[in-house]
């Protein structure tokens, strides 16, 4: 023991890792329906290695919880800015019920139990996981009047409070948002936030890796030429104006000839024609028959996406669009799907494009590069991160956790978390208008997430289980328990609340809620992995800046009325 003790107090780093890899693989397995999760099995496993005596510095533990809500933040920019409004309300209101209920759990049970105002503090600061409770509370300590040694107790009992109770805070919020609340509402929070995200995406279909469509809305056929003998191609392209095709190839007496508008096509040649299914229906019953292959008959297809930027091009409907634009522009050219601010913008003849519009072009790299010039700039796929916008980011948001303002002598600030969240969220929006700068791979956000948050939430373990175990050993079990109390019942109660009177019926959008309003963002994480997309995000960001005020208030109330 000994020997395992020198050399991870040498490289603390080996004990962080070692959470999260046996964290995980505790996570992954299942009681019944219940599943641990890997935050949860990474804090689990962390509290038992802090028993040997090693800690991480706090250091290692701000980076990694500031790279976590950054990516989050990031992730959910547009989304979040587009959703604030009216539709807020709920988030507001979830965010002021759990405050007053923590409020309320914890002044009952500081009477019934006997507690002093330090221990108070120090439950509401750990069973809330909202460490800036110690804070307000201590300050509030000192302008009671008591005698410096009293105040000097009484701030000692904060920090015990807080460290036997911080490590279930995390944990049990955990068990509340990622299976009791399913549970609770019938349903799962994967397939809520599935149904979430469909609409969000106006009904298009949402692929996973490794996933395609069985029908795609675009489709090649080759087809020999029969019934559309003596048609030129300007007659096939032109036959169905809702749904055109394109003639990119033919081929004639075995060698491939250039293909023009006026091209009159003849009996049994070969003919590789592009469009949309609907119009390749209506196409096949005028050309001929299907052929299976042809040599020299392939044609590489690329998908562009183009930030439009040519203002003749903005303010109009697509039908407009279509009507005015000439044929020798937008021949080849296909539209799947424009995206705003992230999200898709539904596809019909009377939606207005906007400026800063994302355009998905679908055609051959010919067609595709004459048309980007006109309309706008190409938003070219990239695995490279942009390290000086997303740097920048983190620079903004840390500095903005620095704000400190104090309001009746109660000093509020978002702090490093709080900054880094509502940075990201700004610099996510931004991205969203400027495709052109910040990219960021998806993978690399969601290992930002992954490493993020449990490296976090190992470092919380590592930092806090010694010394809560400790404390629980000597002082026995009714803090602890205590604590318990005030994690699980005020989130019961905003749960309760929130189905019953809010009317809450996504699990995945309340879940997100509710992990924010008690600003748990370890459960967030959980939360984040069952969804398997970032539709709590936007209902978490809202909640989450909220109960960083709200709950932070509670420090002095708690020395007042405890």
């Amino acid at each position: 023991m000994e020997w395992i003790h020198d050399h991870l107090k040498q490289a603390p780093e080996i004990a962080l890792f070692l959470s999260l890899a046996f964290g995980y693989w505790i996570g992954q397995i299942q009681f019944g329906k219940f599943q641990l999760g890997g935050v949860a099995g990474s804090l689990l496993v962390a509290v038992i290695v802090s028993q040997i005596g090693v800690s991480v510095d706090a250091g290692v533990k701000s980076i990694l919880f500031a790279l976590f809500i950054y990516a989050v933040g990031f992730e959910s920019g547009p989304g979040f800015f587009r959703s604030l409004g009216r539709q807020s309300v709920k988030e507001i209101i979830l965010a002021v019920v759990l405050a007053v209920s923590g409020l309320a759990t914890v002044v009952i049970l500081a009477r019934l139990f006997d507690l002093d105002k330090g221990l108070a503090a120090g439950v509401a600061a750990g069973g809330l996981t909202q460490s800036a409770i110690i804070g307000t509370a201590g300050d509030a300590l000192t302008k009671m009047g008591l005698s410096p040694d009293e105040v000097h107790r009484l701030q000692a009992n904060v920090a015990i409070g807080y460290a036997v109770t911080y490590v279930f805070g995390s944990f049990g919020a955990i068990i509340v948002c990622v299976n009791i609340l399913p549970w609770f509402m019938g349903r799962g929070i994967r397939d809520d936030a599935v149904a979430a995200e469909a609409a969000m995406n106006k009904g298009q279909a949402v692929l996973g890796i490794g996933q395609t469509l069985a029908l795609p809305g675009l489709v090649g056929r080759l087809f020999r030429i029969d019934q559309g003998a003596g048609k030129t191609v300007a007659q096939i392209e032109g036959a169905n104006r809702e749904d055109p095709v394109t003639v990119e190839r033919v081929k004639r007496n075995g060698r491939i000839i250039d293909v023009s508008a006026d091209l009159a096509l003849e009996r049994d040649d070969t003919a590789l024609v592009v469009g949309r299914r609907a119009g390749m229906v209506d196409a096949a019953a005028q050309l001929g028959p299907e052929v299976q292959s042809a040599t020299g008959m392939d044609l590489i297809m690329q998908t562009r996406d183009v930030m439009l930027t040519n203002p003749a091009y903005a303010d109009r409907t697509i039908a407009d669009i279509r009507e005015a634009t000439a044929q020798d522009i937008r021949h080849g050219i296909y539209v799947p799907q424009i995206h705003r601010a992230g999200t898709p913008v539904a596809m019909t003849p009377d939606t207005v494009v906007k400026r800063g519009d994302v355009v998905t072009l679908y055609g051959s790299e010919q067609d595709i590069r004459r048309v980007s010039k006109v309309i706008g700039d190409v938003v070219l796929p990239s695995d490279k991160t942009d390290f000086v916008f997303h740097g920048l980011g983190l620079v903004v948001g840390l500095l903005i956790g620095l704000v400190v303002v104090r309001i009746s002598g109660i000093p509020l600030t978002l702090g490093a978390g709080g900054g880094a969240l509502l940075s990201g969220l700004i610099f996510g929006w931004i991205r969203s208008g400027h495709q052109t700068m910040g990219n960021m791979p998806t993978g690399a956000v969601q290992l930002l997430k992954d490493i993020g948050l449990a490296g976090f939430v190992a470092a919380v373990g590592l930092s806090s289980g010694l010394q809560a175990v400790q404390t629980i050993r000597e002082s026995g079990l009714t803090i602890f328990l205590v604590g318990v109390i005030v994690t699980i019942v005020p989130l019961l109660i905003t749960m309760v609340f929130g189905r019953c009177v809010l009317r809450y019926d996504n699990v995945a959008v309340f879940a997100g809620a509710l992990s924010g309003s008690r600003s748990a963002n370890p459960a967030f994480g959980e939360v984040l992995n069952k969804a398997e997309n970032a539709v709590p995000t936007v209902p978490f960001a809202i909640t989450y800046a909220l109960a960083n005020v709200f709950l932070t208030l509670l420090g002095p109330l708690i020395v007042a009325f405890a």
